[in-house]
């Protein structure tokens, strides 16, 4: 308690009261901690997460001690060349071996400590022999392999004394001619082996051989395909992607086969060691796109990536941005398409999505409708989008700046018409605003959050008597509901997610604006907006682009031209190959129709006019003979008929 002189002292000494020490639940630190804590000078470790700031160049010198410190630490068996041991701090009892070694016992032993078989019941380790003489064991963890495969293909044919001889029981012999995976291969560090048998394959070691043998077996539950859930269209592919990474990479290349479309795996997260797929079409995509991707995935070091949203979070560039820089899609034949123009995709596993890089801010307002339709219904679905999105930015605020300061521009009988609705309206035009744009978004998530049918049946009929008891008693005016319905059904026609979350945040300032400058702030925050969507990039894209900068198109950019007539793909990515296709891809519009028809009646009319005219010689022989024959006898003329007979025999 701090000291006061005179009265003021007195009477606090008197009336002071100790206060009384609360129990509160804290984190207790582990010696770990308080060994780092001792190491760096300024550090308060009392309480876990209270640490001063440190100089850059003592955390450096600390490093490098520890570095010094930590290759001393390393040593190698003399027993068993070869094989080196990373030994930690004697505290800590946790020592794995970096490779694997010929003894079996030591194996399982690093199999165990590895996975803590003694507390983690999902790990496997079934021991057997090989051909009756060697020790072996296999691991894996159950529930993520399939045990048919197990049993039938791997211990089953390993178990038969016969597929081996007594001089041959090698792992090799086994890797070629016994094993009956469809994929297997050899493993000897320690860390592959381990995410081997995380992602749901089996281990195979066999005693005396310094490396073990990872089968293909996993067998988890995954979601069967279904239709798009956020993305759907009327003509076009009803096929979207699932939790699954491989069935989702299956799914393009079913639409892209092609031979130069690559697939790398990264991992990410590590600790739950995700792993994300990165596709692009190899001598079309530019390489430095690639390049930085790959750096990007690769110099994450975080515990925890579950799927494509947190992906997205970590690589975009600008996170303060409210536009997306990279377009997430559930639809394969989207992502097919992006790959087409020289773009690449990112499919990380346990999520249905796919993020494309590079994109731009019109690539955001574009569907796969738009390529099976007619050029001239995509070109008008096209104009719609931008409409809804102009509506679901700019309405409330411009609503909110004409009746509060330029009521001058507003038709006089429509003026009189908003001025009679808000008679008895208690609030002002941005308390009314204000409040039903939230009651608005209210019952949007709740009709998201509720499940099947409800959530749908809820927010209409919420809607509804939320909007006419408002109005009924005199809260807001009706001419303010039809605005806010009109901004919500623009906003649900804007087809990417991302954006139409953008276009939300956005209405919000534009009504502030409005309501405090009017027409000026709405001025103002348009171009504060474009400023700062011309600054933002996407992987080295600028957003704008098309735009500023002006960079040819390829005649799909608003007005979406005659599919024949795209010949170029766009170029703002900078693909390897720019041309789409050749300037006539029409060949047939040139040429000459075919004339397989015409000669065909041709043919038949000539075997028509040979036919008749066989009919009309074959008359005349007729006649001539009955002239020949008339001064003939009736036998004569049957012998000379019987005889034509037996020659046409012959």
């Amino acid at each position: 308690m701090a000291k006061k002189r005179g009265i003021p002292g007195l009477f606090s000494l008197l009336t002071y009261k100790k206060p009384k020490e609360e129990e509160s639940f804290y984190i207790p630190e582990t010696e770990e901690e308080k060994r780092q804590a001792r190491k760096i000078r300024g550090v308060e470790h009392k309480v876990r997460g209270i640490i001063k700031p440190t100089p850059v160049s003592m955390i450096k010198k600390v490093k490098t001690k520890e570095q010094s410190k930590g290759k001393k630490k390393e040593t190698a068996r003399e027993d068993q060349p070869g094989k080196k041991y990373q030994v930690v701090n004697k505290d800590d009892g946790n020592i794995l071996a970096e490779e694997i070694s010929r003894d079996i016992d030591e194996n399982m032993e690093l199999v165990k400590k590895a996975f803590n078989a003694e507390k983690n019941k999902d790990i496997i380790i079934r021991e057997f022999t090989v051909g009756g003489r060697l020790r072996a064991f296999i691991s894996y963890i159950d529930g993520m392999a399939d045990r048919i495969t197990i049993n039938d293909f791997i211990i089953k044919p390993l178990m038969i004394k016969k597929e081996f001889q007594e001089e041959d029981c090698s792992l090799d012999r086994i890797l070629r001619g016994v094993l009956e995976t469809n994929q297997a291969t050899k493993i000897s560090e320690t860390e592959e082996m381990i995410y081997e048998i995380l992602v749901g394959n089996t281990c195979l070691f066999v005693e005396g051989c310094d490396y073990c043998v990872s089968s293909e077996t996993k067998g988890y539950e995954r979601r069967a395909v279904s239709t798009p859930q956020t993305e759907g269209v009327v003509r076009g592919s009803q096929e979207a992607f699932t939790e699954n990474m491989r069935t989702n990479v299956t799914l393009v290349r079913r639409i892209v086969k092609n031979k130069d479309l690559s697939t790398e795996f990264l991992k990410i997260g590590t600790r739950n060691q995700n792993q994300c797929a990165v596709m692009y079409i190899d001598g079309l995509i530019n390489p430095a796109i690639v390049k930085e991707i790959k750096r990007r995935i690769k110099g994450l070091k975080t515990d925890f990536i579950a799927g494509s949203g947190m992906l997205e979070q970590f690589i975009e560039e600008n996170t303060w941005s409210i536009v997306p820089t990279i377009l997430s899609t559930e639809r394969p034949d989207r992502t097919a398409s992006h790959l087409i123009e020289g773009k690449a995709a990112i499919i990380a596993d346990g999520t249905p999505f796919a993020l494309i890089v590079p994109v731009s801010i019109a690539t955001m307002l574009h569907t796969p409708e738009d390529t099976t339709l007619r050029w001239q219904y995509g070109t008008l679905l096209r104009i719609i989008r931008i409409f809804a999105l102009f509506i679901a930015t700019f309405i409330p605020g411009l609503y909110v700046a004409l009746t509060n300061f330029h009521r001058e521009m507003i038709p006089t009988d429509l003026l009189i018409a908003i001025a009679k609705a808000r008679e008895n309206v208690p609030f002002p035009t941005i308390m009314e605003v204000l409040l039903m744009e939230v009651s608005f978004e209210l019952i949007r998530e709740a009709g998201i959050r509720i499940p099947g049918i409800i959530g749908n049946t809820i927010g209409i009929i919420g809607a509804l008597i939320l909007g006419q008891a408002a109005v009924q008693a005199n809260l807001v005016s009706p001419v303010l509901i039809i605005i806010v319905a009109i901004t919500g059904l623009g906003n649900f026609a804007v087809p990417d997610f991302s954006v139409a979350f953008a276009a939300r945040i956005s209405r919000l300032v534009f009504i502030i604006l409005g309501a405090f400058l009017g027409f000026y702030g709405i001025s103002l925050g348009i171009v504060v907006g474009a400023v700062m969507l011309a600054c933002t990039k996407s992987f080295g894209v600028p957003m704008l682009t098309y735009f500023a900068p002006k960079v040819s198109n390829s005649n799909d950019l608003v007005i979406r031209r005659p599919i024949w007539m795209q010949e170029f793909r766009p170029e703002n990515v900078n693909p390897l190959d720019v041309t789409r296709q050749s300037k006539v891809s029409r060949k047939w519009v040139e040429e000459a129709p075919a004339p397989a028809e015409d000669s065909d009646e041709e043919e038949q009319v000539g075997k028509r006019e040979s036919k008749t005219e066989g009919e009309e010689t074959g008359g005349k022989e007729i006649k001539g003979r009955e002239k020949k024959g008339s001064g003939k006898s009736r036998e004569g003329i049957e012998d000379e008929e019987d005889e034509e007979d037996d020659d046409d025999q012959e």
